[in-house]
């Protein structure tokens, strides 16, 4: 996909061209541990990155390295809160171990498109569409997502297409639509151009 995504990309954005000589190759490798990824995307919300990874390590100790949703459920909040996991996302992921049970189910997801993906994954309290989106791109591989309301893409963007004010998701989607159909592809560049993770 890859090697495809970046021809078309080059082609069609001539910054974007730039960006792919710059930084190529595209390193996206799909992650198969869902419950886990989407558990730490919940820990990780509106936290610093080496906040996130130490209340992260401590979840991950509680259950020796095996995060289960039926572990998760039997863990009262008061433990959750006790490693620094407020209540909010304590509930958040109470909420998403009980939906793994019933409604979210790992081999649905090859199967749903993004719209329905994203749709079972902000029924989960706490979880919006940004964290589902981010989801697709880095756990799923979606090639044609674009998390239009992402900080650090508007960013990007606002750069290297000389804006004069910060990039609207409006303008994101516009600017996008030649990116169609590897806009997953053109945000890992934007985000490299950054040297920085989705925010």
């Amino acid at each position: 996909m890859f090697k495809l995504a970046e021809k078309h990309l080059s082609s069609s954005d001539q910054i974007l061209a730039k960006l792919i000589e710059t930084y190529k190759p595209c390193v996206l490798a799909p992650k198969t541990n869902y419950f886990e990824v989407l558990c730490d995307s919940i820990i990780s919300q509106l936290i610093s990155t080496k906040a996130a990874e130490t209340i992260f390590n401590r979840f991950r100790a509680l259950y020796k390295d095996s995060i289960s949703p039926i572990a998760v459920l039997s863990t009262p909040v008061e433990q959750l809160r006790s490693i620094g996991i407020s209540l909010a996302k304590a509930n958040s992921i109470k909420d998403l171990a009980e939906k793994y049970q019933t409604s979210l189910k790992d081999q649905d997801f090859q199967q749903l498109s993004d719209e329905e993906i994203i749709s079972s994954l902000t029924s989960v309290k706490g979880i919006g569409r940004w964290t589902a989106e981010i989801f697709l791109i880095f756990s799923l591989n979606r090639p044609d997502v674009l998390p239009a309301g992402d900080l650090g893409l508007k960013r990007a963007v606002t750069i290297h297409y000389q804006l004069n004010d910060l990039a609207t998701p409006k303008k994101l989607l516009e600017i996008g639509e030649k990116w169609r159909p590897y806009r997953s592809v053109a945000s890992w560049y934007l985000w490299r151009s950054l040297n920085n993770k989705p925010q």
